[in-house]
């Protein structure tokens, strides 16, 4: 019930916030913000509560953007019909990526190294196909529609990222309290001790990585939405990977508020960077790195588990 509380608390501060702020700047970092917390959600399905490190997260990003945009630029489909299919796309995706890695057994840097090979073949796919736009990219149409998921304040787009959030919230307390959740944890702990105990073992893994396919499309149907174009780079490339698997490793891997807190701490840090840099290429990258060693060497359950042994 705390936990319940805590989220239902976060949800509606931050529903509050139009009402008291009217800064264009203020709104889009609360929003990018949130956009880093579903990222970091849907990476901490698998790999917090799942024990399934991957590097190629974008794959499903990048193909829950670009279902999105393809079926309303080349189809016509409203937005909000779209929408479902996108984040099925995404499902489909970490279904197929599973079966062809869970299957075999593979897992640890394997696993990583295959993932991060499904995102790169993608990117040379999205480049080569005409209704993808190829090199070019897509541009959705601009519209100022509800009907299209589209809003003329940013006020609109943060409760768009906020009821996803909140979709990633409500899925990671059921993982939490769900026998699909202790069996999930127990594949982490130990995989042959889980089997032997009866877990289906690829059944279990195969769950997560479609749900967690499916959040991160949900990303890829925001970005979309929010900023209006995307190319191969962008949903494909490995920012997005990196970006979603930091926010919960700072954050506390296979925990409720770790991509919360992991988002605020990394947004802020990028924001700061950014002042003492400018826009220079790669700098956040490299910084992400660096934060990424720091955290694995130093404070391996993130900013959570050393919040906590503070407070023992």
């Amino acid at each position: 019930m705390r936990k319940l509380a805590g989220v239902a608390a976060f949800a509606v501060a931050t529903a509050l916030v139009p009402a008291f702020v009217t800064s264009g700047v203020v709104l889009n970092a609360l929003i990018l913000t949130l956009y880093a917390v579903l990222l970091g959600q849907a990476w901490n399905v698998l790999g917090g509560y799942g024990g399934q490190f991957s590097f190629g997260h974008a794959v499903f990003f990048g193909t829950g953007g670009y279902v999105m945009a393809v079926l309303q630029i080349r189809y016509g489909l409203s937005a909000w019909l779209a929408m479902p299919a996108a984040i099925g796309a995404g499902a489909a995706v970490g279904a197929l990526v599973g079966a062809l890695t869970f299957r075999y057994g593979l897992r640890g840097s394997y696993f990583a190294l295959v993932t991060l090979a499904f995102a790169e073949v993608f990117r040379i796919l999205a480049n080569t196909f005409a209704f993808t736009g190829a090199g070019v990219g897509l541009m959705l149409p601009l519209a100022d529609a509800p009907a299209q998921l589209q809003f003329s304040s940013r006020a609109g787009y943060l409760y768009l990222i906020l009821g996803f959030v909140l979709a990633g919230f409500a899925v990671h307390l059921w993982l939490g309290h769900s026998r699909f959740g202790a069996r999930l944890t127990a594949v982490r702990d130990n995989e042959a001790s889980a089997s032997a105990l009866g877990v289906n073992v690829f059944r279990v893994k195969l769950g997560a990585i479609m749900i967690s396919g499916a959040l991160m499309a949900a990303g890829g149907v925001f970005y979309i939405q929010y900023l209006h174009y995307l190319d191969p780079a962008i949903a494909y490339g490995p920012a997005v990977s990196v970006e979603a698997l930091l926010v919960p490793i700072v954050g506390g891997m296979g925990t409720l508020f770790g991509p919360l807190l992991g988002a605020v701490a990394l947004h802020a840090l990028s924001e700061g960077t950014r002042n003492l840099f400018g826009d220079a290429p790669g700098i956040s990258l490299a910084l992400y790195g660096v934060v990424l060693i720091v955290m694995v060497r130093y404070m391996p359950r993130g900013l959570i588990g050393l919040f906590a042994h503070r407070g023992r």
